[in-house]
Order: C-alpha cells, then structure tokens, then sequence
C-alpha cells in the first residue's frame, strides 16, 4: 500500500499516489519538503519522457533543466495520501514544460486540499549520446493565446536560466564539524551548513547521471538544518525560488550541497543552496556548479501556528548586500501574492 500508481493512457496526463510515512516527515510530523520535490519531479520526468518517445524516432530520457518557484500552500503530514498530477502545458522544439499539483487526502475522513503547485522544464537527452538533445513532439494546443502564453513562458525561463548562470561563480565554502561555540548566534556563519555526498548507481537516470529530484531533497535536506540552527524550532518549507540545473551530475561524482541564510523577515527565513560537483575518478576534470537555488522556510510552534524569526546578524559587506538581494526577492513575492489574491476575489 506504500505505492499506488493510476496512469492515464494518454501521455498528458498522469497521476501518481502515495501514503506518507514516518521516515518522509521530520520530528513534528511535517512531510519534508525535499521528500514532496521529489515526488513532484518523478511524475513530471515519467511525462515528459513518455511524451518524447511517442513518435518513432531515436529513444531518449527527458532530463530536469529548471523548476519554477514552488509554493508549498499547506503541510502534509504522516499517514495522509499525495495525489501528485502532472500534465503538459507547452512543448518548444527541444524542451517540455510540465504542470504538477499535489493534493493532500485523509484516508480517515476523504478530506482533500492542495498542497503543492510547480511548473517544471525537461529537454530530451538521446539515449545514445547523452550530450544529443532530441526534437520533442509538438502538441495541439486548446488555442492560439494559449500557445502565445506558453511560448512567453518559455522565453522568460530561458531567459533567467542564463542570467542565473552567468552569475553563479561564488563558492559556499564547506562547513565539516564547525565549532559552533566560537560563533556568534544569529549569523550567517553560525546556522551555515554542507553535506558532502557520493553519486551512486540509486541516484541515477538511464544515463547514469543524477534524478533532479534526488538533488532537490538533498538541497532541501541541508535548508531545512540551515533554519533549524537558526531559530531552534519546528521549521517547514514554505517556498522554493527558481531552481536551475546548470550542468548535470554523473554517477561517481562527489556532490557537496552548501546552504546559508540569507534574508530574514518577521516570520521567514532564506537560504540560498548551492550544489557543487568534482568527478572523483576522472582526471583533470575541476570542481563546478551543478546547482542552484533560494528555499524559505518558517518557524512553527508545537500547535503549527508560525513563530517570529530571530533576526539575521550580519557582519561583513557581502551579507549586507545578500540580504538586501534577499529582501527585493521577499518584497516581489509578497506583492505577486497580494495580485494573486485580489484577482481571485475579483473573480
């Protein structure tokens, strides 16, 4: 009963279920939101590459080239049912844009709510040359403006895709056994934390190169302890900003994930993860960026009502300026929100 899956026959659209147990949630009984990611990412991988090889041509996997912020509406806990949706919403000619929503059900009662929505982007990598990119199948689209919608979706990702890259040199260093009384509460470089990981063979797609979704609950994982050494209390993920997969992961590979605050609110936290890779066999091959991302948490209490954060302590210019960085990132999700909101009522 752990794993139930209902596909559609059509490839656009598919249903994946499964019950929550003890070792998805944390100590309060929260599903962790590295364990939602993953769950989010394999339905739309198992889509996207069915879509791909629907027509006769060369066989190929679809691999996970970004995903788009990610609201988490509500907490899912122990022993309920996800019911992970996906559906695809807008295909370019190398790419595939997938819409998953997540619903949350109380075999108990039947109540259902919705936890999760993503939208995520795949381009097809041939099976016989992993650096080949395949021509993806066009869809048939409900209508004209919904093609002009999609086609601008696209030609934003693309677009912040690369701007993200060209400024992703900076290097997290990794933090192994710090000594923590000699740190300041509240600082960055107290709550700053890294986990370092081998690649193997259950991390890996056909290809022999990492899940998207394994690397999303790794960055998760390391967010998640960032918050908890922060503020000392119950913590859930609230958000996920854009994740950019720069450059794939090969089995093998040494992956060290560091994560560190950067902006607090009253009641939320950011931090930003990086995922690194060095090949481990292989020579004269350097250190790169994998990876990156911004997830926010909040603090709870034991009766999961939100707690105040303590604020961020901030030492050196840099901090100064990540914050700030970290504030305009707040601000612009606040007021997209309040949008949201007004334009539902208004409906």
């Amino acid at each position: 009963m752990s794993l139930v899956k209902a596909m559609a026959p059509s490839s656009s659209a598919i249903q994946i279920s499964r019950i929550m147990r003890p070792d998805d949630a944390n100590i309060a009984g929260n599903v962790h939101g590295g364990t939602i990611l993953k769950m989010i990412e394999e339905a739309g991988a198992i889509i996207s590459t069915r879509h791909c090889n629907s027509q006769a041509g060369e066989r190929c996997v679809a691999a996970l080239a970004r995903v788009e912020r990610t609201d988490f509406l509500s907490p899912m806990c122990i022993g309920e049912v996800s019911h992970v949706s996906a559906e695809i919403t807008y295909t370019s000619k190398h790419s595939v844009e997938v819409q998953v929503n997540v619903m949350s059900e109380n075999i108990l009662t039947g109540a259902k709510r919705l936890t999760n929505r993503a939208t995520l982007w795949y381009v097809p990598l041939s099976l016989k040359n992993v650096d080949k990119i395949i021509e993806v199948p066009p869809i048939q689209f409900p209508s004209k403006d919904q093609e002009e919608e999609g086609k601008k979706r696209y030609e934003a990702q693309k677009f912040e895709r690369l701007e993200t890259k060209q400024r992703n040199g900076e290097i997290i260093l990794p933090v192994v056994n710090p000594d923590r009384q000699t740190k300041e509460p509240y600082t960055v470089g107290f709550s700053q934390s890294s986990l370092i990981h081998l690649v193997g063979p259950s991390d890996c797609t056909l290809h022999g190169f990492v899940h998207g979704g394994v690397t999303m609950k790794l960055m998760d994982e390391v967010a998640g302890i960032v918050a908890v050494r922060h503020c000392k209390t119950n913590i859930v993920t609230a958000s996920v900003d854009a994740i950019n997969f720069h450059r794939k992961i090969k089995k093998g590979c040494i992956i060290t994930i560091s994560g560190r605050m950067t902006f607090t609110s009253n009641k939320s936290m950011e931090i930003e993860v990086f995922v690194d890779a060095e090949p481990f066999v292989e020579e004269f091959q350097q250190r790169y960026r994998a990876v990156s991302a911004f997830f926010t948490y909040v603090s709870l209490n034991k009766e999961g009502k939100p707690l105040p954060v303590p604020q961020l302590l901030l030492e050196n210019d840099e901090e100064k300026k990540r914050f700030e960085e970290g504030k305009g990132r707040y601000l612009q999700n606040k007021a997209k929100r309040q949008a949201e909101m007004k334009a539902l009522v208004q409906q």
